[in-house]
Parts: C-alpha cells; sequence; structure tokens
C-alpha cells in the first residue's frame, strides 16, 4: 500500500511524497505554499487533515494547512508565533505550544480543530533567560524544542543557549519553571526524548547524547551517561553538529529499544550519519553509524506498520532517503531515494 508523507523545508512549501514500498518508489505529489520557511509541521492530534506549520522566520508565524481527501492542502489560518524563528510544534486537542529559537521564548497559543479559524485568541509567552560560552551560538537563550511528558504533566523545553532542559508545569493556566536539568557548559542541548524513565539529550554544540534518569518532581535527574555521536568525532571545534533524536516505541517485530541519532556535516563524500544506540537498561552504547549521502541531515521520522522505514532529508542536498529497519532495528538499509526535493527539514507519515 502506498504511503503519503508531508515534508517541511527551508523553502516556501509543504511538499507531499508517495512511498511506493513494492516499487521501492519516492514521488512527488503536491506542494502548498504556506510562507517563508516551513521547517517544522505537526498533525492535530485527533483531525490528521489538519497540519501546523513554524514558519522560521525573524517575524515569526504558524500557520494552518487543510488537506482534502485527494491529498491536497490550503493555508486555513494564520497567526503571530509570539517570538522569532519558530522551530519546534507541540499539538494538543485545544493548544499549540511553539519554541522559538531566535527570540528564546515559548508560546502556547489556543486552538481549535473546527471550522476556521483555527487560531483562537489569548495566547501566552513564556520568555526564558540563559547563556553559554559559545561565542556565537550561546549569546542568550534559544528554545530548540518543546516536548509534553504527559506521564509528568510537564512541559519540557531544550535551550541551547542556556545549556539547560527547562521542566514547567501548568498551575492555573500559567506555565511555571519548576527546575532544570543543566548539562556541560557550550554542549547546546537541542532535542530531547524520554524512554523508559529515562532523560536522552541530543547536545548539538558537542555531538554528543546524554541520558539521565528522570523521576517525577520533586525528585532531580540522576546522571548516567554521555557518550559522542560518531565512532570517530573530529577533534573541538568542529561543525560536525548533532541533529534529531528519535526512539521508537519496541514492538513485535523490533523488540529492542535503540536510539537514532543524526549527524550533519560531515565532510565525507559518504555523507553525514545516522547513528544507532543500544539504550536497554542503563546502557549508552553506539552500536552503528551509517552513511545517508545526505547533506546537513536534519529531520527524520519513523513511519509504517511497527515503524518500519525511515525517511531523512538533507537540508543542503541529497533530497529524501528512505531506509528500512534491519538487523532488529540495529541496522538501516536504504530503499528510495527523491534527489528533486529541496531542502527537507522535517517530515509527518500521513
Amino acid at each position: 500500500m502506498a504511503k503519503t508523507i508531508l515534508v517541511a523545508s527551508y523553502t516556501h512549501s509543504i511538499e507531499s511524497l508517495t512511498f511506493d514500498a513494492s516499487a521501492s518508489t519516492l514521488t512527488t505529489h503536491s506542494a502548498v505554499e504556506v510562507g517563508f520557511h516551513p521547517s517544522w509541521i505537526e498533525f492535530h492530534p485527533s483531525d490528521r487533515s489538519l497540519v501546523f506549520a513554524g514558519l522560521e522566520q525573524t517575524e515569526g508565524k504558524v500557520v494552518a494547512v487543510k488537506y482534502d481527501d485527494s491529498g491536497y492542502g490550503t493555508v486555513v489560518a494564520e497567526t503571530p508565533s509570539g517570538g522569532a524563528d519558530p522551530c519546534s510544534l507541540v499539538a494538543t486537542e485545544n493548544r499549540l505550544f511553539v519554541a522559538n529559537y531566535s527570540s528564546g521564548s515559548v508560546s502556547v497559543i489556543p486552538i481549535t480543530s473546527g471550522s476556521p479559524p483555527y487560531f483562537l485568541s489569548g495566547s501566552v509567552v513564556v520568555q526564558l533567560y540563559g547563556s553559554g560560552p559559545h561565542p556565537e551560538r550561546q549569546l542568550s537563550s534559544h528554545a530548540h524544542q518543546v516536548v509534553l511528558h504527559s506521564q509528568h504533566g510537564e512541559l519540557l523545553v531544550a535551550d541551547l543557549g542556556a545549556d539547560q532542559v527547562f521542566r514547567f508545569t501548568e498551575q492555573d493556566d500559567a506555565w511555571l519553571l519548576q527546575a532544570h536539568v543543566q548539562f556541560d557548559r557550550g554542549s547546546g542541548p537541542r532535542h530531547t526524548a524520554v524512554y523508559d524513565g529515562a532523560l536522552y539529550t541530543v547536545l548539538e554544540l558537542s555531538s554528543e547524547i546524554a541520558k539521565h534518569r528522570f523521576p517525577l518532581l520533586p525528585a532531580g535527574p540522576t546522571f548516567i551517561a554521555k557518550k559522542p555521536t560518531m565512532f570517530n568525532p573530529p577533534a573541538a571545534p568542529h561543525d560536525m553538529l548533532a541533529a534529531e533524536l528519535l526512539i521508537p516505541e519496541p514492538n513485535s517485530t523490533f523488540s529492542t529499544p535503540y536510539a537514532y541519532v543524526s549527524n550533519r556535516n560531515n565532510p565525507s563524500e559518504e555523507g553525514d550519519t545516522i547513528a544507532i544506540f543500544f539504550i536497554q537498561g542503563d546502557a549508552l552504547e553506539l552500536v552503528a553509524e551509517i552513511p545517508t549521502g545526505l547533506k546537513h541531515l536534519r529531520g527524520m521520522v519513523f513511519g509504517g506498520p511497527d515503524d518500519q522505514w525511515l525517511i531523512a532529508g538533507g537540508a543542503n542536498g541529497g533530497g529524501v532517503k528512505l531506509f528500512e529497519r534491519i538487523d532488529g532495528g540495529k541496522g538501516l538499509k536504504e530503499v528510495a531515494a527523491n534527489s528533486s526535493v529541496e531542502a527537507p527539514t522535517g517530515f509527518l507519515w500521513v
């Protein structure tokens, strides 16, 4: 059966691709122009025909795109993101959480899945404050990702500029800072994921992954391990930067848990790599590093039955490639590609 995949990008459009597993093809279906740099896209949780996109620009915006039964999208609403360069979104039934990178702020925008306008008035903006030693990247806070940890009732915000992951809880319609996870100065936390009671954090500026035991508040985290995201990392300083972090839930086909991390800007002719870590229990062991042929590999997303496939894109070249998990998830095999996709940054499996 053919699968539809939406592509966020550093263009003006969200592209729609069709993946035919039986023919190993990845073809362009359609595109909808939404505005400057729709670099992150997110489904509404109960209406997958409704997609939100963050427009990564100085006067940040988010837009709502409605898709019809034929897979063609139309922009139906837009609103300010509450900051500059929105780079990460999370949608609940009635709220959209937005990380604004350059302004170091988080916005909470009321939404509805019913008829337009989709975005409601009364957004809340939470400003972060912090800095780090990197002379260009850490002069101020940079909110790089928002994650809702439903089991803890927390909003996690990775702040690349402050070397911290902030922990917020909601009280009386306000999000209050309760605690933070501190990382080495200059490491630059970019993305986080929680699995089996542990917090995993990709550190962009040091190209490392950190693991903490992560109990409920008010208890604090306990450091477990930190490892480079490459077998042979270059000496610092360098421009090889870790980007995406994914931990798919184990299932009947892939029963062993692994974490997958993308590495950008590899000067090798084989292109950027995807690192695979064994993470069961307290383990954090790099077991494979897969060359992709992509340049500036950013976003990647699992999809298909039992998260069998992984789609990834090169923002600076190589287009989009689709990989199949092999060896129980410890390896990846390229099965399809589309080199014509321009500057891909993220994906959604429809």
